[in-house]
């Protein structure tokens, strides 16, 4: 009983938290602001810290997979929310196909980026001995006619037109967690049904947010490389405004999966009390 008390209350506060207005309309700016300010926190971080080697446990589990856990907590608790409310499967699928969208997007730039710095790129051989070496520095040969995957797997150095895909991976799930998960308040607000799995999966969700805003800061922190970070955050955002602020407010349709929360928070039967649901779910998108 003491931990369900717990739960609930944890829960409603982070409900009410997200499903503010000002949250909601100021995140995509505080985002950016990390992104933009975060590498200055290399005059401070220590470069001896456990969070300033790739090899550390939360980059190897969490950072790689990033996607994956997104899909994971996101799409549970998207379709729990759905399914429990309507139970129409349809409805739960179209709700996440959000997230298909999302992650065909990401992989599609991915691609883009990884041709764009394949066409901008050369190879080089570093020299790490000899009179060649200068300052402890290595001279760089240029290396003709070598793409990027033998470069790599020669041992040589890949230097192209680079964008931070980590950034944009990071920011990209940080938004989407924050819109996804910011229809749970008004839809306590509404009085709606929300048992213990529920609650945790939405748990979970915001844990990860904290969780993926906390490792951006990290990389911002301890590998400041700009300007491709500052690059990569914004085309996370770019990709976040052009789905959630613009192709989703469409509607649901066959060809648009519609907002998170559409057709799910007019829960009551009145016509006042519906109207007063739409009326809360336009106040928060």
């Amino acid at each position: 009983m003491f931990l369900n008390t717990v739960l609930v209350v944890l829960t409603d506060l982070a409900a009410r938290f997200l499903g503010n207005t000002v949250f909601r309309q100021h995140f995509h700016l505080l985002l950016s602001a990390v992104v933009m300010f975060g590498p200055a926190l290399s005059l401070w971080v220590s470069q001896h810290s456990i969070f300033a080697k790739r090899s550390h446990f939360l980059y190897r589990i969490f950072l790689r997979s990033g996607w994956g856990w997104t899909c994971i907590f996101v799409g549970s608790f998207v379709f729990l929310l759905s399914f429990s409310i309507r139970r129409s499967l349809s409805l739960s699928i179209r709700h996440l196909s959000r997230l298909g969208v999302a992650g065909g997007l990401w992989l599609g730039f991915c691609k883009l980026l990884d041709l764009l710095e394949n066409a901008t790129g050369s190879c080089y051989e570093p020299l790490l001995s000899g009179p060649e070496v200068t300052n402890g520095q290595p001279m760089l040969v240029l290396r003709e006619g070598e793409s990027k995957s033998e470069c790599l797997k020669a041992g040589m150095l890949w230097r192209g037109y680079e964008v931070s895909e980590d950034v944009f991976l990071l920011c990209l799930c940080c938004l989407l967690l924050a819109e996804e998960t910011a229809v749970f308040g008004p839809y306590l607000s509404l009085g709606g049904i929300s048992g213990a799995p529920l609650r945790i999966l939405f748990l979970f969700c915001v844990l990860l947010l904290w969780l993926w805003i906390f490792l951006l800061l990290c990389l911002l922190a301890y590998f400041p490389q700009f300007p491709t970070q500052l690059l990569g955050g914004a085309l996370g955002c770019l990709s976040w405004r052009g789905l959630y602020q613009g192709w989703y407010r469409l509607g649901p349709s066959w060809y648009c999966p519609g907002r998170p929360g559409m057709g799910l928070l007019n829960t009551k039967t009145s016509s006042a009390e519906v109207e007063d649901a739409h009326l809360s779910h336009d106040h928060c998108n």
